[in-house]
Order: C-alpha cells, then sequence, then structure tokens
C-alpha cells in the first residue's frame, strides 16, 4: 500500500507544481499583457497629447499666419496705394520736367534765333526783333538770353536805359551762377554805377566771374595785380591770370590749324584799302568792284581777302571771296593760288573741305616762289593732310617761306624746335625763330615767348617780361579792348561819371593830360549841344548822328572853334 500512496502522493504533488508553474506563467503572460497595454496606452496619450498640441499649436499658426497674411494684404494694398500715389507722383513729376525740358529747349531755339538775327541784322528794327526774342527765351527761364537782355538795359540797346533793373537782373543772374553777370556786377561796384562804390565788394565779384570762366575777369584781376589797384603788387599773380586768358586765345588759335589771312596791302591810292578805317565806303568799293572786274589782278586778290574775313564793313561771302581769287590765280597770281588752297584746306561753304585740292593750289603758289604756299605746303606735311606726316618735307618748307619773310612759316620752325618735333629740341632756336616772327606781330610766337620768359625756358625767367609779352599778345587779339568797350560805353550815357573816369585815367598816368583835355572838351561840347538842341537822351546815341550831320571830325572843328573865340577874348581883355 505505502508505494502505492506514494505515487499517488508524487502524483498530486506534480499536478499542484504543473497547475503553479501554469498559474505562474499565466501571471506572467498577464503581467506583460498589462505592461504592454499600459505602454501602449502611455503612447497614445502621449501621441493624442503631441497632436492635440500639435493641432493647438497649429491653429495659433495658422492664427497667426492669417494675421500676417492679412496684415501682409493690407501691406500690400497699402503699398499698392503708395506705388499709386508714387507712380502718379512720379508721372507728374516726369511731365513736369519733361514741360520744363520743352519750355527749355523752346528758349534754347528763341535765343538762337535772336543772335543769328543780331548778327545779321543791319537796321534798328531788327535789332529790335531780336531783343523781342530774347525776351521770351528769357521769361522761359534761359540764363543767356537774360545776359542779353541785361546787357541791353544796362547800355540802353532797348531804346532806353535802366541801370537798377539791369543791376536787379545782374543779381539774380549772379546767383544761378553766370560768370557774365559776377564780371558786371564787379565793374558796376568798382566805379559805384547804379551801386555803392565798393572796391573789396568788385574783387568778389571779379575773383567769382575768373573762377566761373570770365575771361574779362581774368584780365581785370590781372591788371590789378600787376598795378597793385586794390590789392597788394604781385608780378606772378598778375602772370597766372593773364596766362588763364592767353591759354584760353592760344588754343583756340592752334586748333584752327589755318593760315592767318595777309594783310591787305594796295599800291598806294588816295582811298587805299590799307587805310586805318574800319568802314570802306560804298562808293569806292563799286570803284573797286568795277576795276576788279576790268582785270586789276591786285584788287582781285584784295576784295577776295576782304570778302573771304569780312572785313571793312563788307559781309563774309565765300562765294565771292572764291569767285575774285579764282579770276585772279587765271590771270597768273600766286597769291591767290595760296588763298584758294587756304580755303579748301580749311573748307567751307563755297570750297568744301579737300587736302588733294590744297594740295594743288599750295604747289601752284610755291612753284612760283610764293611764301604763302610755301607754308601751305609744310603745314600739309607737318598735321598728314592729304600726305603722310613728313617732318623733313615740312621743315624744308617752312625753312623756305621763313627765308622770304614769311611770319608764320618762322614761328612754325620756332615750334619744331621748341617742341622737338622731326628734329632736335634747341630752345635757342625756338627763340631766335619765335622773336622773328613776333617783330611782324605773330600772336602765337608772341605767346610762347612769354611763356619761355614765364618759365626759364631757353632765356633768363623773367616775370615783368612775361607779361608785356602777354599783354602783347593779348592786345595783338584784341583783348585789352574788351574792359575798355565795356566801360567806355556807360560814361557816354552818364556826362559826369564820363568826367570821373577821364580825371581818373590823367592821375594814373602824365602822358595821358593832354589827350583827357580834349576828351572832355569834346564831353563837355556834346554836353552843351544836348542841352541846347535838347536832346532826348533816354534815345540810344541820338546824338552820335552828328558825325553822320557834319562828319566824323566835327568835334575838332568845334574845339578849334572854341580856341579861337578864346584866343579872341583874351586879346580884347589885354587891350
Amino acid at each position: 500500500m505505502k508505494p502505492l500512496s506514494l505515487f499517488i502522493e508524487i502524483l498530486i504533488i506534480l499536478g499542484v507544481t504543473i497547475k503553479n508553474i501554469e498559474a505562474e506563467k499565466h501571471n506572467k503572460k498577464q503581467k506583460e499583457r498589462n505592461v504592454t497595454t499600459q505602454v501602449s496606452v502611455n503612447e497614445i496619450k502621449q501621441f493624442l497629447s503631441h497632436t492635440l498640441e500639435r493641432r493647438k499649436l497649429n491653429k495659433v499658426i495658422n492664427k497667426r499666419e492669417n494675421l500676417l497674411e492679412k496684415k501682409k494684404n493690407q501691406h500690400k494694398l497699402r503699398i499698392k496705394g503708395i506705388q499709386n500715389k508714387a507712380l502718379l507722383k512720379r508721372n507728374k513729376n516726369h511731365s513736369k520736367k519733361q514741360a520744363y525740358k520743352n519750355l527749355t529747349d523752346e528758349g534754347d531755339q528763341l535765343f538762337k534765333m535772336g543772335i543769328k538775327i543780331l548778327q545779321q541784322s543791319k537796321s534798328q528794327k531788327q535789332k529790335a526783333e531780336a531783343y523781342i526774342l530774347f525776351a521770351k527765351a528769357a521769361d522761359m527761364g534761359n540764363l543767356k538770353a537774360m545776359e542779353k537782355m541785361a546787357d541791353a538795359l544796362l547800355f540802353g540797346n532797348l531804346g532806353t536805359q535802366n541801370i537798377t533793373e539791369a543791376i536787379q537782373l545782374y543779381e539774380y543772374l549772379a546767383k544761378e551762377g553766370s560768370y557774365k553777370a559776377q564780371n558786371a556786377l564787379g565793374f558796376l561796384s568798382s566805379y559805384g554805377i547804379g551801386m555803392e562804390y565798393n572796391q573789396a565788394k568788385a574783387l568778389i565779384y571779379y575773383t567769382f566771374g575768373s573762377a566761373g570762366g570770365s575771361m574779362m575777369s581774368q584780365m581785370i584781376l590781372g591788371y590789378r595785380y600787376l598795378s597793385g589797384i586794390n590789392v597788394l603788387q604781385n608780378c606772378e599773380v598778375a602772370l597766372n591770370h593773364y596766362k588763364k586768358v592767353a591759354d584760353y586765345i592760344a588754343d583756340k588759335l592752334e586748333k584752327s590749324e589755318g593760315i592767318p589771312v595777309e594783310k591787305v596791302r594796295l599800291t598806294e591810292r588816295p582811298e587805299n584799302l590799307s587805310s586805318n578805317s574800319e568802314i570802306l565806303d560804298w562808293d569806292i568799293y563799286q570803284y573797286y568792284k568795277f576795276l576788279a572786274e576790268r582785270g586789276d589782278v591786285q584788287l582781285q586778290v584784295s576784295l577776295g581777302q576782304l570778302h573771304l574775313i569780312g572785313r571793312k564793313g563788307l559781309d563774309q561771302d565765300y562765294y565771292k571771296a572764291l569767285y575774285y581769287f579764282l579770276k585772279a590765280a587765271k590771270a597768273g597770281s600766286a597769291n591767290a593760288m595760296a588763298f584758294i588752297g587756304k580755303m579748301y584746306l580749311e573748307g567751307n561753304a563755297a570750297a568744301p573741305q579737300n587736302n588733294a585740292t590744297a594740295f594743288k593750289y599750295f604747289s601752284m603758289a610755291a612753284n612760283k616762289g610764293n611764301a604763302i604756299g610755301l607754308h601751305g605746303l609744310g603745314l600739309l606735311y607737318f598735321y598728314g593732310k592729304g600726305v603722310p606726316v613728313n617732318y623733313a618735307e615740312a621743315l624744308k618748307y617752312f625753312q623756305k617761306a621763313a627765308e622770304k619773310g614769311w611770319p608764320n612759316a618762322q614761328f612754325q620752325l620756332g615750334f619744331m624746335y621748341y617742341s622737338g618735333s622731326g628734329v632736335w629740341k634747341d630752345y635757342k632756336l625756338a627763340f631766335k625763330y619765335f622773336y622773328l616772327a613776333s617783330q611782324s606781330g605773330q600772336p602765337l610766337a608772341i605767346y610762347y615767348l612769354a611763356e619761355m620768359y614765364a618759365t626759364g625756358t631757353g632765356v633768363l625767367r623773367s616775370c615783368r617780361t612775361a607779361v608785356e609779352k602777354r599783354l602783347k599778345f593779348l592786345k595783338k587779339r584784341r583783348c585789352i579792348q574788351w574792359h575798355f568797350s565795356y566801360g567806355i560805353e556807360l560814361p557816354f550815357k552818364d556826362i559826369h561819371l564820363a568826367r570821373r573816369l577821364y580825371d581818373m585815367a590823367a592821375q594814373t598816368s602824365p602822358d595821358a593830360h593832354i589827350p583827357v583835355f580834349f576828351a572832355l572838351m569834346k564831353l563837355e561840347t556834346v554836353h552843351l549841344l544836348q542841352d541846347i538842341l535838347i536832346f532826348n537822351f533816354t534815345m540810344r546815341w541820338k546824338w552820335m548822328k552828328l558825325d553822320n550831320t557834319l562828319g566824323p571830325y566835327w568835334d575838332l572843328f568845334v574845339i578849334g572853334l572854341i580856341v579861337a573865340m578864346l584866343i579872341f577874348l583874351l586879346r580884347n581883355h589885354y587891350r
């Protein structure tokens, strides 16, 4: 029994153990399931929480984005509005600018038309038409036209002189940067015309005028520093001012590369063209034309020259010039051939620029030993016009022309040695040829001599000599007359001011006493006649008609009459 009971107990224990093991397994599985389920729930909770948060964030973001979009759209609308306004404003500004440009262009056109009419005017009526155009252009803001109007008011070119209005216009123009206005105000201040006499102010105006490019202001400042007028005398400063003017003129002369017209020299006749008279009498001109048509070769050349440059009151007429030159050349005139070469070298309406034709006529003249023709060929070779540049040939022709005394050729030789063009630089030879040319009044030769003295090139430096040479050069170019002509027109409008200026001239130079005395005599005579004849002084130089009525020397006649009366009175007094 014992083995059986033992076996049963073992089976019971084994069954319990198996159940316990299964129960443990089940519990373990359950626990694992519970943990898995718990993890899954936690994950879901976390995911849901994350999703919710993300949704909330998205809502916030969307809300913000919507707000931003709304603001952006509003901003875009605002910008669009601003852009529209800006566009409108821009269009408006563009329209204004276009209108201003049109107005400016129209003003420029009117000014150019006025200048053209003024240059071609032969009567007071035509001049008046020109000033009407200037007035219209000035009204459109054209500064150059305003300058013309201011000058007209100052000098009485419109019939009535109004210095006050002229000064107001000059002051406006000066603020706009007009150097001409600065110069005018300087002149008026220096003499106390229509404004306070103030030399310091005048100096400021002249300084601004010179800085702006006024050659006249440069000239005046040069003279003031040279003579020590209201400034410390300083030759170097004077030289600098004169140099600027001389450089400007010399640059224009050098750019032309032309051949200055030979002075008209005729045979000695009672009314020859080489006289000092500025205007050729019409009857004499007709007489010379008649003789020229009859075959007077010298007169043909002379009339050709006068028409070429427009001298002695004759209009510049290239067709007439070429006509007379061709007639003279056909008759064998070497000068005429040379001038035809010059016309074709420079080119104009009658003779279009043609280097080959220029070479032909210069050669014809040179073969006859003509200095102008030889110089012309030298220029063609020197500048390479129609022929290759050949300094050796240029030198040869310049030397031949210089030997014949042609000053332009002498200058060219001087320039070649000065600049080293085709030859070794030789300042002594340069000085020699410049000096020779300057003796005949060749302006560029005088200019380069001044340069040599100013810089001490080839000569001992001398500021004073350099200034003197520059003044001589400017006199040759008629620049010295600028200031004189500017100042002399006003005194004729103002007798008292004229007296003052003449007195100043007498004080400046003892040699001026006698000329000033006679000038004052004439002035007083004019003043007396004005009072007697009740001339309207606002009319433009009515009293000048005396020249036409009594002849150009009426003033000498009157002075002689006055002197005779004084002698007669003195004789009676001492009796």
